[in-house]
């Protein structure tokens, strides 16, 4: 069978047609998916461009969940350290009682008991598994950019040893306020001792709080920064390939009017054929 044969004319108007159709699709894709570029075939430059863009992002905000977890570890070592504070004070006031007690034993019971609540604290002052407050070799890294090369290493601090003393305060051993050497509770110079250093302990707590805030502080910096930086990489790959909704809007309009048109110039192309009949 022979295929139809049509005029110049109205092969030229269906082409026409064709075309109009083509660019209406494209356009209601467009509106559809408020996207100029939906795939490499649409502009490859700008889609990889937003690809490579979005990619980026998506790396930094994997990066913000582990900075948003080292943030969380250092608030809880944080609150272990105020808590420590706490008791030390109040085993200050315990010490005070004591020098003018005339029967130190209970004195001596509360405050070997504050002692243990303060071992007791440190352990339990750990986030997912680590506890900056239980020894110098515990340590977080905390990631910053995409390819981990950025970084910063939280270091942790001994509070109390394994047999009990705490830094910066020798008068505890093994839950024991009594050290080796020490008269015994009531003994003045036993609490001019423990009172030193119930003052030497604090002082190590307030330095080691300061080199925690001050960590606390960069990595809040460095999540603020990750965040301005994913909604900078994100807006860049928008603008590459986000469409103009007015301007398709008003390509839409402008297409169907040209279909409209392309339909009557059909038509009367098809007239001359259509004359021919006439003859009959």
């Amino acid at each position: 069978m022979k295929e139809v044969t049509l005029t110049a004319a109205m092969r030229a108007n269906l082409i026409s047609l064709q075309n109009t159709e083509a660019l209406l699709g494209r356009t209601q894709e467009r509106l559809a998916t408020g996207k100029k570029v939906n795939s490499a075939l649409d502009n490859p430059l700008n889609y990889f461009a937003a690809e490579a863009h979005n990619a980026r992002a998506n790396d930094f905000i994997g990066r913000k969940d582990g900075m948003g977890e080292a943030i969380q570890t250092i608030k809880a070592a944080n609150s272990g350290i105020e808590g420590i504070k706490t008791l030390l004070q109040n085993l200050r006031g315990v010490v005070e009682a004591a020098r003018t007690s005339t029967n130190t034993a209970t004195e001596q019971a509360q405050a070997n008991e504050i002692v243990n609540q303060i071992i007791q604290l440190v352990s339990d002052s750990g986030y997912k598994g680590v506890n900056f407050l239980n020894g110098t070799g515990v340590s977080l890294d905390v990631l910053f950019n995409e390819t981990g090369s950025n970084r910063l290493t939280v270091q942790g601090f001994q509070t109390i040893s394994a047999g009990g003393t705490m830094s910066g305060m020798a008068g505890i051993s093994n839950g024991s306020l009594i050290s080796t050497g020490m008269a015994g509770f009531s003994a003045a110079s036993s609490l001019n001792a423990l009172d030193a250093a119930i003052n030497s302990a604090i002082s190590v707590l307030r330095s080691q709080a300061s080199v925690l805030s001050s960590n606390l502080a960069v990595i809040n910096a460095r999540l603020d920064f990750t965040n301005q930086m994913v909604n900078t990489l994100k807006e860049g790959a928008d603008k590459l390939t986000l469409a103009d909704t007015n301007e398709e809007g008003a390509n839409m309009l402008a297409l169907q009017t040209r279909q409209q048109l392309g339909v009557t110039s059909l038509s009367l192309a098809s007239q001359a054929a259509q004359s021919v009949l006439r003859l009959f």
